[in-house]
Parts: structure tokens; C-alpha cells; sequence
């Protein structure tokens, strides 16, 4: 069978269930927290989770992927498919019909014109796109009037939900972005602070790195909604002190990503102010192993690029020894509990394209050491390893965490046993995930020898994320260190088999080459190595109604629909 008819299918004009609303405004304040504090309110200038769902409540996509993780229309009136006509039958273009009507916050109307544009901007040259997997395959985009989008694909694409689908890809306005093309995209600060938006809140304030202030949008297109007059978006601390916000002290009423121990969380919400909620999706918390030199020795523009291999992780040997002696058991017992399971694969969900991978499972320190021998890393005087005169010695950066810092220090203590020595740094989430080309400290430019974060993907098809790791999505100078391939990795054998995927239909047949492409980054190569897949845990305060927890998008998606419960 073939993907469109399973896919397509079952997208066919799914509608959001109406919840019943006072009038606009009518609930006031409505407060989130975000320990990981926005920097920037484009997704098309950072890859942070924090800046893509801050967005999501001003900038919307044209459809978007619903709790379940199905297509659901959001700008459009139905999702385009084969059986409806929207799709062609060869699978070469996808064409969108907009809503009737729709308004952009600042009274003018939204177009299709602003959707081609968004392509524009984010397919521009030297634009250094954050989200340019989703665009792979375009070939152009057509507007035969004001309501029509037609987007031809360089060949048939099975699955067309990419480009304008999820939170990692909306519309942004032309009027306002319009002299923001390419290399001038991060100059446009106004814009890129406070995007006017379809969605249902509008900047009023932003304050980078600390707190955002948007209020009710007066031409949001349902004339009841959203039921709170104004948002107090509040970014930093850490997520310890956002749980016991919401859960014990009722000061917020949401908070993101409660990345503590499950002991931790479960003593908050006796509190009885808020309460957990959680799901399992594609969320993997891992290392990079970076594959470009990243020494502070070598000349701004050269230091990790392609320029220089690393002169210590480009054999493939001490990666593999490094992931053999993590015990990924112990990570998830003494992280999340029944809120993480260990894994080895960046694809663990669906199951339809998660690879039976299993070897990084047991820890091997044995294993591990026999084979840095075997790469001719000896141990020296100082129970550090040394080849050629050099010592096996790397610097292991993630963003400042409780989980994420007692992980750094149980590896640097198992890496220490096998003869690497580590050096572990922490920088403030604000900045690691934020997208600021200037910065030294962004996940992005990757000025370390190995780095753990997780992120995951819209939707439930992981061919865009797949395909984030082709050779030409690394991030550069010349791309304003913007781009998806954070480690540098780079085979022309993966990427073909990304196009491969792109062309092909049959269900089971993408599952096989997603597996590949899992294995190849994976198991093969040990470019990525997994650690533990994730379950989502947030909480909201039991005066909160509406709240859908969503792992397959913006986990803010349907704030439209949140009200106060009296």
C-alpha cells in the first residue's frame, strides 16, 4: 500500500473540536514559563524549541500535526490530498487553498503572496535558514490568485507536508520581512523581536533572554477566542523553579519541559496547585560527536568546518569506544524514571520507522578500552590515553541543566575509566539554543569536541529530520552559522538515500530507508549517539482549561483554546 493512500487519507479535513468561550479577553492574564528563555521570535533564524513555540503563538503554518500526531487544517479549510484533489496524482505538486478572510494582526489581508515569500526567504542564498529541510524537493512555488498556493516538487514527493506544515515552518508577512532577505535576515531585529502574525497573541514587548509580553489579537479569525486578554511569556531560571511555579506556588500557569527526576516531580505537585502532564514522541536526548576541528588555535572562519577534520573523533573507533561505555540504563533511572527509556536510535517513533538498533543498550568498559587500544590510544603515567604525543582529552558542552549536568558527570566518570580525559562545560539554555551568529556558545556553531541536547520533529514522518544531516545543511560561515547538520556530518551515500526517500512511496519501503539512514548517523558511523528517548513532561495549574499536551508540534498549539476554569 501505497504512503499517500494511509496518509492522505486520514489528514482529509480534520477540524479542531470548538471549545466554548466566554468572549475575547475575557480570562486576563494567562502565564508560561520557559526555563529555556526565548532569544529570538523567528523559527527560521533558530532550530531552540524555546524560540520555535514562543513563536507559535503569533506565527501559524498552514496546517499543523494535532496530539495524535495527524494533519490537521489550520490556515487552509481542508488538507490538500490525492482523493480530494489537492495532491496530483503524480505526486509532483501539492496546492493549498487559504481560508476566506484571513487577517494578519495588523488589519491587512493574509495572501498567498506571503506564503511564496516565506519560501523565498527561507530558500534565499546566504540566508542560513534554520528550517531548509523543510523545503528540499521545492522546485517552485505558484500563486494563481490571492487564496491558491500550487508547490511543485523536482519530482513526486509521496510525502508533500513539509514546507508551511508544523511550527518549525509558518508564514511569515512579506510586507514586514521583505528587505530581510538572505545574508540581511538577522540585521531585521524589529522584525524578527515582533513578527506580526495570524496567530492568536501579538507582541507588545520582548525583552530577549528574560520575558515577552503579547496580548489578544484583534483580528484573530475566530471572533471568541482566545479567551485570555494578555500573555506574560517569562524565560530563564531553571526547571526546578518553573515546576514549583505552576505546581506548588500557583505564580505561572505553565510551565515547559520539566527536565527533573520523576521523585522531584512528583513531590511538587502535592503542592495540589497544578498538575503534571507528559507523552512519549521523537524527543532523543544525545551527544553529537563533532567531526570538523573545533580548536580555538585554528582561524575565525575555519575553526569547525569542513576545512579540518577533528583531529580525535574522525576515527570511528574512539566514537564507538565512547558510546560503549555509557551505561544508558542508569541515565534514565537517575533523569526520568518512567519518563525515559534508553535508546540508540535518533528515529524512536512511530514504530513503523524506529530500527531495531539495540547494541549501545549494555555498557562495555572492557569493550571500550580494548578498542581505543586497538586505534593506538595507550595509557600514559596519568591513566589519560596519548597518541603520537597527543592526549585523548575533549571538551563536553551541553546547556545548564540538573538532568543534563548529572549526566555530564556520570559519562566524564565512565569516559574517565576507559583513559579519556574531560573536560565539561554548561552554558545558559538562552544562549546554547539561541541562534545568535556572534556567539560563541550556540549548539549550532558547536566550538566543542562533543555536545548533548535533544530536539525531535514535527509530525510523525522523519523524512525532513532525516534529512537535516545531508553534507550541505551543516552550519558555516557562510550560512551565519545557521543550519541543521550540527555535528558536520557528511557522506554522498546518505545523501542519496535521503533522495531516495523523498521519491519513495511505498509504505514499507520508506521504513526501510528511514531505518538506514537512522542506522548510517547511528549504529554505522556513531556520529550521533543516542542516550535516552524522552517523554515530554510539562504542567499547567488546575485552574487552566484546554490544555492538549501535543509532542508531534508546538507544544503551544492550541492556546487559542486555553481559558480559566471558575
Amino acid at each position: 500500500m501505497r504512503l499517500k493512500t494511509i496518509l492522505m487519507g486520514a489528514v482529509a479535513a480534520m477540524a479542531i473540536a470548538p471549545i466554548a468561550h466566554a468572549e475575547r479577553g475575557s480570562d486576563g492574564d494567562v502565564k508560561i514559563i520557559y526555563w529555556q528563555a526565548p532569544s529570538i521570535l523567528n523559527p527560521y533564524l533558530s532550530g531552540g524549541t524555546k524560540d520555535i513555540e514562543s513563536s507559535s503563538l503569533v506565527v501559524e503554518p498552514l496546517a499543523r500535526f494535532d496530539e495524535t500526531g495527524s494533519l490537521v487544517p489550520w490556515l487552509v479549510d481542508e488538507v490538500p490530498t490525492v482523493e480530494n484533489g489537492g495532491v496530483a496524482a503524480d505526486l509532483t505538486s501539492i496546492t493549498w487553498k487559504l481560508k476566506e478572510g484571513l487577517l494578519w494582526s495588523d488589519g491587512t489581508p493574509f495572501t498567498s503572496a506571503d506564503v511564496k515569500f516565506t519560501a523565498d526567504y527561507c530558500m534565499a542564498p546566504d540566508g542560513g535558514c534554520a528550517q531548509s529541510a523543510k523545503f528540499d524537493g521545492v522546485k517552485s512555488i505558484e500563486t494563481p490568485d490571492e487564496r491558491t498556493v500550487v508547490v511543485t516538487f523536482t519530482g513526486p514527493k509521496p510525502v508533500p507536508y513539509a514546507a508551511f506544515v508544523g511550527a518549525q515552518s509558518p508564514i511569515i508577512q512579506m510586507a514586514q520581512f521583505k528587505d530581510c532577505l538572505g545574508a540581511k535576515a538577522q540585521e531585521c531585529t524589529a522584525a524578527n523581536f515582533g513578527p506580526i502574525g495570524t496567530g492568536p497573541f501579538v507582541v507588545t514587548d520582548f525583552k530577549p533572554n528574560d520575558v515577552i509580553i503579547m496580548k489578544a489579537n484583534e483580528n484573530y479569525r475566530d471572533p471568541a477566542k482566545p479567551a485570555f486578554a494578555s500573555v506574560t511569556f517569562k524565560g530563564g531560571g531553571d526547571a526546578a523553579a518553573a515546576g514549583r511555579a505552576v505546581m506548588e506556588t500557583g505564580e505561572f500557569d505553565y510551565a515547559w519541559n520539566l527536565q527533573l527526576a520523576p521523585d522531584v516531580i512528583a513531590k511538587m505537585a502535592e503542592g495540589g496547585k497544578g498538575s503534571p502532564v507528559s507523552g512519549f514522541g521523537t524527543l532523543v536526548e544525545r551527544i553529537e560527536m563533532n567531526m570538523t576541528d573545533p580548536s580555538p588555535d585554528l582561524a575565525e572562519g575555519e575553526r569547525a568546518t569542513a576545512k579540518h577534520p577533528h583531529p580525535i573523533l574522525s576515527d570511528f573507533k574512539v566514537r564507538h569506544a565512547l558510546s560503549m561505555a555509557i551505561d544508558r540504563n542508569l541515565l534514565v533511572e537517575i533523569g526520568y524514571g518512567q519518563a525515559g527509556r534508553p535508546t540508540c536510535n535518533l528515529v524512536p517513533a512511530p514504530d513503523l520507522f524506529a530500527s531495531d538498533n539495540t547494541g549501545c543498550l549494555t555498557q562495555d568498559i572492557e569493550g571500550a578500552k580494548a578498542l581505543l587500544e586497538e586505534a593506538g590510544w595507550t595509557v600514559g603515567a596519568d591513566g589519560v590515553r596519548e597518541k603520537d604525543g597527543k592526549k585523548l582529552k575533549l571538551l563536553y558542552q551541553s546547556s545548564t541543566n540538573a538532568v543534563r549536568q548529572d549526566f555530564q558527570a556520570l559519562i566524564k566518570q565512565w569516559w574517565t575509566e576507559i583513559g579519556v580525559e574531560t573536560e565539561l562545560k554548561n552554558i545558559d539554555a538562552s544562549v546554547f539554543f539561541g541562534g545568535d551568529p556572534a556567539s560563541p556558545d550556540t549548539f549550532q556553531k558547536f566550538y566543542a569536541d562533543v555536545e548533548m541536547y535533544a530536539n525531535n520533529f514535527d509530525g510523525t514522518d522523519p523524512e525532513q529530520y532525516l534529512g537535516q544531516y545531508t553534507c550541505e545543511k551543516a552550519p558555516r560561515p557562510e550560512t551565519q552559522w545557521q543550519g541543521e547538520n550540527i555535528n558536520r556530518f557528511c557522506d554522498p551515500a546518505y545523501d542519496e538515500l535521503v533522495a531516495e526517500l523523498g521519491r519513495t512511496g511505498e509504505i514499507s519501503k520508506r521504513a526501510e530507508i528511514a531505518k538506514k539512514l537512522n542506522d548510517m548517523i547511528t549504529k554505522d558511523t556513531m556520529t550521533i549517539v543516542p542516550l535516552v528517548d524522552r517523554g515530554r513532561v510539562s504542567a499547567h495549574s488546575n485552574s487552566l482549561g484546554g490544555v492538549v499536551l501535543n509532542t508531534w508540534d508546538s507544544e503551544l498549539w492550541n492556546v487559542a483554546d486555553w481559558h480559566r476554569i471558575k
